[in-house]
């Protein structure tokens, strides 16, 4: 798989205050956008576990 660019949510304008994603080598990395340097590795079954639990508001009470 080759590597894709970083892109951020629609919902963050044009500040570079955002969690950015990308794919590389069969992995999803995840970065926010004023550490660039720091990413976070996962694999597409656990990302796509996080967004769903995300979506489905299981997250909600920890704000």
């Amino acid at each position: 798989m080759p590597e894709s660019k970083w892109q951020k949510s629609s919902y963050s304008g044009a500040t570079n205050e955002c969690v950015e994603v990308r794919t590389i080598d069969g992995l999803v990395e995840l970065r926010e956008s004023d550490e660039g340097h720091l990413t976070i590795p996962t694999t597409p079954a656990h990302f796509a576990a996080f967004l769903q639990a995300a979506k489905s508001g299981e997250f909600d009470h920890h704000a």
